[in-house]
């Protein structure tokens, strides 16, 4: 790097503003309203330095809906970014305002996990109805489009009131159903009793608290989008995964509907097969594929898609173009 280059990146982290904001979404993706929050400015002024940071490289962004979602782009920074950005970190890190940043972060991302929460605590028992009002009955059977080995553990990932895990126990070994909601699993327990091979556990998805390398098959149904980060929940379902088992995820393909951010709590509008399949290889997982599937009719929500990818055998390696895609998802 030219110290011409070196200097016009250190104008860039000079002002302490633009410090906190790397700080902020170093580790999370956040909204302008909820970095206006976190870090008590005016939109305009943190619009303003989010441009520059843009403009010079140091935070990418993407649509969703009516906003724009920023973070650092740490894995795009070359080598001598990184070390620049780490000795200014350390300057800014223990500072009085980003700890006071740091507090604010956690209320706004509380903010947004309640509004799922809320959801589920109230719709529990109605949520069979409008989950099949939105996306159609028999919406489950999407995530049986694999073969399923009768000797398998399987995890239902995000299991809500167990309508999956019910239809899953009878051809699999054991299914073991984990949901973050104390209501959802309160439903599921009831629609599973007498089930003998169904373990109903709670847990975040981020945290799994099931045993690394234990699973067969994981499967997560239309739950990607309540997280705020879902490539967490991915990485753990890697971990989880015998070498071979597989992943399989079915969730809406990219919409508009930002309505769903407040009426249900959804934090994501969709995923499309790029996204996927990049969380997909830096949770180690191999084979990606990414199909989307026909709609219903009558049903009211968004398309949805089935993605799959899985863990490798002993010595099976990761390659660019070894993703599977519908000829409407091929990369253009």
């Amino acid at each position: 790097m030219s110290t011409l280059a070196v200097f016009d990146r250190l104008a860039t982290l000079a002002d302490p503003i633009r410090g906190r904001l790397l700080l902020a979404l170093e580790r999370q993706e956040l909204a302008v309203n909820e970095l206006r929050s976190a870090l008590q400015l005016p939109q305009s002024t943190v619009s303003r330095h989010l441009k520059v940071l843009a403009e010079e490289g140091w935070i990418g962004s993407r649509p969703s809906g009516t906003s724009n979602w920023y973070r650092m782009s740490a894995r795009e920074m070359d080598a001598e970014a990184r070390r620049l950005w780490q000795v200014v970190r350390d300057q800014f890190a223990d500072s009085p305002a980003a700890r006071r940043d740091t507090e604010r972060i956690k209320s706004v991302i509380a903010a947004r996990q309640s509004r799922s929460q809320e959801f589920f605590a109230t719709g529990a028992g109605q949520w069979d109805r409008v989950r099949a009002e939105l996306f159609g009955s028999g919406v489950e059977w999407l995530a049986l489009m694999g073969l399923l080995n009768p000797d398998w553990v399987v995890a239902d990932l995000g299991t809500g009131t167990g309508q999956l895990a019910s239809t899953l126990a009878p051809m699999v070994g054991r299914v073991m159903a984990i949901d973050e909601s104390a209501a959802m699993l309160e439903a599921a327990s009831k629609r599973l009793r007498g089930i003998g091979n169904v373990e109903l556990k709670r847990g975040a998805l981020e945290s799994l608290p099931i045993e690394s390398g234990s699973v067969d098959l994981a499967l997560t149904l239309l739950v990607l989008h309540y997280l705020a980060e879902p490539s967490r929940a991915i990485e753990e379902a890697s971990r989880i995964l015998k070498p071979g088992g597989r992943l399989v995820v079915v969730d809406m393909m990219p919409h508009e509907r930002a309505e769903y951010r407040e009426t249900m709590g959804h934090q994501w509008l969709g995923f499309d097969s790029d996204l996927l399949t990049r969380w997909f290889r830096e949770a180690g997982l191999v084979r990606p594929s990414y199909r989307p599937v026909s709609p219903q009719p009558n049903v009211k929500g968004p398309l949805l898609f089935v993605a799959a990818a899985a863990k490798p055998q002993q010595r099976e390696t990761i390659h660019d173009d070894d993703t599977d895609r519908s000829p409407s998802v091929r990369r253009r």
